[in-house]
C-alpha cells in the first residue's frame, strides 16, 4: 500500500511523474478558478449512488471502473486525492479505491487548502484526461453494511466509530426517520481530526492515537466508521488506517440506511465517555 498520507511538498516534487493521478475533488467553481497543475475533476455525485432515503451507496464495480477508467486511472497508477473541506470527499474515494482493490491512493494532506495558503502552483487549465482501463475488484474486508453490523453489534472485538455532529448522535437533530446513533458506537467528530493551525492537515498521530484511546478504541479492534452517508466518516477511515488500523471497515449508507429502517436498533443521549 503507498503512504495514506503525503505532505504537499512531496506532491510539488512530482508533478510530472507519469505514473501519479491526481483527483481533485473541490467544488466546481473552485476548481475552474484553480487547482493543482495535471489534477481532474471528479464531482463527488459521480462517487456515490443514491436510493432514496438512502444515500452515499458504494457504485456497483462496473460502474465504478468506468469512472476511473475514464479519469485515466489505471490498476498501475498512483491516485492522490484532494478537496478543500479537509479531506472527507478525497478520503471518501480513497476508500472506495481500496473497496476495490486499488490500494495505491494518498490523501493530500490539508488538502487545497494547505497546497493554496503555503504557495505551491496553481493552474487554471484543465485538460481532458486519456481514458484507460480499470479493473475493479471487490475488497468485502473495508465494506460494512446493515446485516454486517447487526451480526457484529456490542461485540467487544468491534467498535464503532460514529464521525457526525453531537447534536446527530444524541437524536436532537434527525436526518432520518430516527434520530441517534447504533448502539454502542462512540463518536469522533471528522473535524476533531482536523488541525486547523496547519491549514486543515490532519492532526499529529499521537493526537489522533489518544483521542481514540480516551475512547475506548484500539488497534486490537475492528472499526466500523459511519456517518451520515459515509463521507465525513471516509476521513475517520483514512485517519485510522494511517494508524495502523488494519481492520477498518466503511459503512456505506450510514445512518441514511440505519436510521430509515423500521426496527433497526437504535440508542440516544450520550455518556462522557462515548464521545469527542
Amino acid at each position: 500500500m503507498s503512504e495514506l498520507l503525503i505532505q504537499p511538498q512531496w506532491l510539488a516534487d512530482r508533478l510530472n511523474d507519469a505514473g501519479l493521478r491526481i483527483v481533485d475533488l473541490c467544488k466546481p467553481d473552485h476548481y475552474a478558478e484553480h487547482h493543482v497543475p495535471g489534477a481532474v475533476h471528479l464531482p463527488y455525485d459521480e462517487l456515490v449512488v443514491k436510493n432514496p432515503p438512502v444515500g452515499g451507496l458504494l457504485p456497483g464495480r462496473e460502474a465504478f471502473a468506468a469512472s476511473m477508467g475514464g479519469l485515466g486511472i489505471g490498476n498501475g497508477h498512483h491516485v492522490v486525492a484532494y478537496d478543500e473541506e479537509g479531506g472527507g470527499r478525497a478520503s471518501r474515494l480513497i476508500w472506495s479505491l481500496h473497496a476495490y482493490g486499488h490500494t495505491r491512493a494518498s490523501l493530500l494532506d490539508g488538502g487545497a487548502t494547505a497546497w493554496l495558503q503555503e504557495g505551491y502552483p496553481l493552474t487554471a487549465d484543465g485538460d481532458a484526461p486519456e481514458p484507460c482501463a480499470f479493473e475493479a475488484t471487490l475488497n468485502e474486508a473495508v465494506i460494512a453494511d446493515y446485516d454486517y453490523i447487526l451480526e457484529h453489534l456490542q461485540q467487544p472485538g468491534v467498535a464503532l466509530l460514529d464521525a457526525r455532529s453531537l447534536e446527530e448522535y444524541t437524536g436532537v437533530r434527525r436526518n432520518a426517520e430516527h434520530g441517534g446513533h447504533i448502539p454502542g458506537a462512540k463518536r469522533l467528530e471528522w473535524t476533531e481530526l482536523m488541525d486547523r493551525d496547519r491549514n486543515l492537515r490532519l492532526k499529529p498521530a499521537e493526537e489522533i492515537q489518544a483521542q481514540l484511546a480516551h475512547l475506548g478504541i484500539d488497534a486490537a479492534q475492528e472499526v466500523i466508521v459511519y456517518c451520515q452517508t459515509h463521507h465525513r466518516s471516509a476521513l475517520n477511515y483514512v485517519a485510522l488506517r494511517r494508524l495502523g488500523f488494519t481492520r477498518v471497515r466503511g459503512y456505506h449508507g450510514s445512518w441514511s440506511d440505519w436510521g430509515n429502517r423500521p426496527g433497526a436498533p437504535v440508542a440516544q443521549g450520550v455518556s462522557p465517555l462515548q464521545t469527542l
